[in-house]
């Protein structure tokens, strides 16, 4: 190879990795099948609401919580959920901007759901590595008390690591297992990449729904064009952290008290990363872990972030910089002095 082909190489590759390491890392979604509470009631329209659950929850946390539906999350949750979210507020991951998804009634829009194999779909407004576990609330629930972690089942039904995506949605398999009633299906979506994770509560009714007086209104996700034409109020960009409203901000989300010293992953730490989601030996229902990018999808799960939990990334961008200028000037020095 020519010195100025070998310059020319190096500097495309510094301008790749330059780009790699000040570009910012996003991720935003909610379960869209069965329908997450936040998803029906943006859905409904944040504006004017339908169902009694979701004027209740546009009541009790604003419009703007509902136009932001797919930014329910912890910045640096790094797998600690349970140590950073308390009882009674697992759908709003402990956030009080969503603190209406949290109310306790048993008339929430639900989704007709039955046990087996089912197929599972969640928005992932902007893509990432990571890995999703889905849990069901124990025989006896009672949604007309506040949520708590013992409400669920111990282990997760369906584990899954980097699923495919279809049309903008991530797309798994799992098996359900045998309720009746009314249940609430719980989602945690850890990105592998980050300490960033989000939360999701999905209302959904195993044959007749038994828990309230009525038969709850049926949940609707929302639809392409809904998404669109909201995005014009939402203060968190679908393609990343927005700068509307700081307090959807990676830095800004985790609303939910401190861990103990020995389980905090502050956002701000450089060598925190969330753990790698494989697929859990205790779900053998869970499909083997995707490619980086699904064959038939077009969409690429990034695998590395930049934005403020992970600094480290910039300081090796700029490392590289400096050795691919160094590259480059003793490339064209030698073909100077040659020349």
């Amino acid at each position: 190879m020519t010195s100025r082909r070998t310059a020319a190489v190096t500097a495309t590759a510094v301008l790749a990795l330059s780009g790699l390491a000040s570009g910012p890392a996003f991720a935003h979604g909610s379960m869209t099948d069965p329908v997450s509470r936040v998803s029906a009631c943006y859905a409904e329209g944040p504006e004017s609401p339908k169902s009694a659950a979701c004027k209740a929850a546009v009541a009790a946390s604003g419009t703007q919580a509902f136009y932001d539906w797919n930014a329910v999350n912890i910045a640096n949750a790094a797998g600690k959920h349970r140590d950073l979210i308390p009882d009674g507020k697992l759908c709003s991951a402990g956030n009080d901007k969503y603190k209406g998804l949290d109310l306790a009634r048993a008339d929430w829009p639900a989704s007709k759901l039955d046990s087996g194999a089912h197929t599972f779909r969640y928005k992932g407004t902007a893509p990432h590595r990571g890995s999703f576990e889905l849990y069901v609330t124990k025989d006896g629930y009672d949604p007309s008390k506040p949520l708590k972690w013992s409400d669920l089942e111990a282990e997760p039904f369906a584990t899954v690591t980097d699923p495919r995506m279809e049309s903008g949605d991530y797309v798994f398999q799992g098996t359900v297992p045998k309720k009746s009633g009314r249940h609430l299906i719980y989602s945690i979506w850890q990105r592998s990449d980050s300490p960033e994770a989000f939360y999701t509560c999905s209302d959904v009714v195993f044959g007749k729904d038994s828990g309230g007086t009525a038969p709850a209104p049926t949940a609707s996700a929302p639809s392409d064009e809904q998404i669109e034409d909201g995005q014009d109020e939402s203060s968190v960009e679908h393609g990343g952290h927005g700068d509307g409203d700081a307090s959807t901000g990676p830095e800004k989300t985790a609303a939910a008290p401190e861990p103990s010293q020995e389980a905090d992953h502050g956002a701000g730490h450089a060598t925190e990363t969330a753990p790698a989601g494989e697929a859990s030996s205790a779900a053998p229902n869970a499909p083997a872990p995707a490619a980086a990018s699904d064959a038939g999808s077009g969409e690429v799960l990034a695998e590395t972030g930049g934005d403020a939990t992970t600094p480290y990334l910039a300081v090796g961008g700029a490392a590289v910089l400096a050795i691919g200028a160094a590259v480059l000037f003793g490339s064209t020095r030698r073909r100077r002095t040659q020349g």
